[in-house]
């Protein structure tokens, strides 16, 4: 699984006009998408709307193609099936992220919890456990809701 994760990420996201990037930021990238996942499935319905805002959020912050977020997506899937815990995403990210990355990860997140038309506890609760291991303080949450509904 290791070395899919690693010839995925050496011959799909580096773009051949740019420099490689440090494999932490990859690995990032498939944190983020796990996390995604993970909210996505909350409710126990992964509905349509929100595979097209899942897919289309990592198009547009990972810089990729359908195809390569297509198999980002399907490594992080993998990944969250094979976690234990949140604890791995949320830790990578929360060491390496700033708090601008945070709230733009939250935004991402609201979107798509809101995607379908409906927050579910689950979703919502779920929001807030990330946030928190995200060490993201509430007022932060809060203002990512905002933000996201006022993008609406």
């Amino acid at each position: 699984m290791l070395q899919a994760i690693k010839s995925f990420f050496a011959s799909s996201m580096t773009p051949a006009d740019e420099p490689a990037t440090p494999a932490g930021s990859k690995d990032i990238r498939l944190a983020a998408c796990a996390l995604l996942l993970e909210l996505a499935n909350a409710d126990d319905e992964f509905t349509e709307d929100e595979q097209q805002h899942l897919e289309s959020a990592v198009r547009r912050q990972f810089g990729l193609d359908a195809a390569e977020a297509e198999k980002l997506l399907d490594l992080a899937q993998r990944e969250r099936e094979e976690a234990v815990d949140l604890w791995q995403f949320t830790n990578l990210i929360a060491e390496n992220y700033s708090t601008g990355q945070k709230m733009v990860l939250a935004e991402i997140m609201w979107g798509l919890v809101y995607s379908d038309g409906d927050l579910a506890s689950k979703e919502d609760y779920l929001m807030r456990k990330i946030c928190n291991l995200l060490r993201l303080e509430p007022g932060y949450l809060a203002e990512a809701r905002q933000r996201f509904k006022g993008d609406v």
